[in-house]
């Protein structure tokens, strides 16, 4: 089987920041002062110092995932969530950048998605450090790191959706494969 039926990454029980540290910084953040951060807001924040340089991608990815209002941005309460999610794949980055070099190569990768359930070839593995290597080193960047697991997971979550015997093994139609791609894009 390609992929593990629960797949989770590991949960880190980092205690929750300070609510005034997080508000400092939400307002620092909110430079429109409109009471949500936006994607290009928060991704100004995050390749100021805190983090590494984000992919504006990975910054779209994680707000929308944060959203529930889907209004563009995330309020006070939703930037909460998203600093602990950060910090949470940051601590994950760390326990598999074995070498400490800021970014993961095609073996700590393959260390780190093992370790979520997945169970890939080296050839996929390949295809993840091709996909995912903007920077074209043969290796991932955090930020990185997170947008292929957040795409790892959503493909894994439509493909669960039609592997109904949960075999590894789906069988579609050109149309079903296109909802599936579109379902993700």
């Amino acid at each position: 089987m390609a992929y593990h039926s629960q797949y989770r990454p590991p949960h880190y029980n980092s205690a929750p920041p300070d609510q005034g540290f997080l508000w400092n910084i939400f307002q620092r953040v909110d430079k429109d002062r409109s009471g949500a951060i936006s994607d290009t807001e928060l991704q100004q924040a995050l390749s100021n110092g805190t983090w590494t340089p984000f992919n504006p991608v990975t910054v779209r990815s994680i707000i929308s995932m944060f959203d529930r209002d889907n209004k563009g941005g995330v309020n006070f309460n939703e930037f909460a969530g998203v600093w602990k999610y950060i910090t949470d794949w940051q601590s994950i980055f760390r326990t598999y950048d074995r070498d400490n070099s800021g970014f993961i190569d095609k073996n700590e990768l393959k260390q780190a998605l093992t370790g979520f359930g997945y169970r890939l070839s080296d050839q996929f593995y390949n295809t993840l450090i091709e996909k995912f290597d903007r920077q074209r080193k043969g290796q991932v960047a955090f930020d990185d790191f997170i947008q292929c697991c957040i795409v790892l997971q959503r493909l894994t979550d439509v493909f669960r959706r039609y592997d109904t015997d949960q075999d590894g093994w789906i069988q579609v139609s050109y149309e079903q494969y296109l909802s599936m791609v579109f379902n993700i894009v």
